[in-house]
């Protein structure tokens, strides 16, 4: 497989699983509040909410959430990559619909429509942006110096 399109299948997959870790964690913490409720300052709502399953399943969550950005980040530019990550207010709009019932708007749809054509837009400006000969983009720290220099 060419360079290029072993790249695109590197951002696809890794932003696939990024939008999946995105999503349970959103969902996990939505099934974890429906056990919280009412909210009090006491040990006893705190022992509540770590009583529930969803609220470990969120923490997972957010770790393999955090490899998995960290991994995309070391190849991936950081202006669209940052944007492909507010893709999850798209599927969590959906996902919520499908296990909340939560209504879709045709408001809401046009709103996810528009964060999706955004996404889009800014993928293919930084495609555009480097020839196709290019070194895939290595992630800078502060001091502007690449891991490993």
């Amino acid at each position: 497989m060419s360079g290029p399109a072993r790249t695109w299948r590197f951002y696809l997959c890794g932003f696939a699983v990024l939008l999946a870790f995105d999503t349970v964690v959103q969902l996990s913490f939505k099934y974890a509040g429906a056990h919280a409720f009412p909210p009090e300052a006491n040990w006893a709502w705190v022992m509540r909410i770590f009583g529930h399953p969803w609220i470990y399943i969120a923490l997972i969550g957010y770790v393999g959430n955090f490899f998995t950005w960290m991994s995309l980040l070391k190849h991936a530019p950081i202006g669209p990559a940052f944007a492909a990550t507010h893709l999850d207010v798209v599927t969590v709009m959906l996902a919520s619909a499908w296990l909340f019932h939560e209504a879709l708007t045709p408001l809401r749809l046009l709103g996810a429509g528009i964060i999706v054509l955004g996404i889009v837009c800014l993928a293919c400006a930084e495609s555009g942006a480097h020839p196709e000969h290019d070194a895939p983009t290595q992630a800078k720290g502060a001091l502007g110096v690449a891991a490993g220099d």
